[in-house]
């Protein structure tokens, strides 16, 4: 008898035209805290290793990084049609979406109720991005060394404003050093 979890269930083509659709509905101000929580904790189709360094290719490459972890979400499990499948769900519903509200804000966004329910939603959704961060930090436990790279990008992005690529060019040679001494020690 070994003490092995059950295998990991795979999606088929529909379940991540399903799944993608549905997080891009619902994932308003924070599309990646709402993807990891259906991936990692519903479907059980990555673990929280697996999307963390999804998300962090996905960051570092350009273009949205949500955009990019779909893409390499659905081609994991099924190669180009996923890679289309997956966004291509994730931003259709949203799109349209957006269509309307974008004509409904045109009429109506300079009505004070309206201005206050967008800074609402403007801090919830700041809210759920660090409440992610968070909770990825206390899964996968990442050794002293990388949650010290990760402190630094924090500092430098969100505190003294430097753009992102300059962070993520400053940064990755200590980040790959840190893991690659982490790997090492193993």
């Amino acid at each position: 008898m070994t003490d092995e979890p059950p295998p990991r269930p795979v999606p088929t083509l529909l379940d991540l035209f399903l799944t993608y659709g549905k997080i891009g509905l619902i994932g308003f101000g924070g599309i990646n805290a709402w993807a990891r929580r259906v991936l990692v904790e519903e479907k059980r189709w990555l673990t929280d290793q697996e999307y963390a360094e999804t998300l962090g290719l996905g960051q570092v490459l350009p273009g949205p990084n949500a955009l990019n972890a779909s893409i390499m979400v659905g081609d994991r499990f099924h190669g180009a049609a996923g890679a289309i499948v997956a966004p291509g769900a994730m931003f259709g519903g949203p799109l349209i979406l957006l269509a309307g509200l974008a004509m409904f804000y045109d009429a109506y966004g300079e009505v004070p109720v309206v201005k206050a329910v967008l800074a609402g939603i403007a801090a919830a959704a700041a809210g759920m991005v660090i409440g992610t961060a968070a909770k990825m930090t206390q899964k996968i436990r990442p050794p002293p060394s990388l949650l010290a790279v990760g402190l630094c990008a924090l500092v430098a992005a969100g505190l003294f404003r430097v753009p992102l690529p300059y962070v993520v060019l400053g940064l990755a040679p200590f980040g790959i050093l840190a893991a690659y001494r982490v790997l090492r020690a193993k």
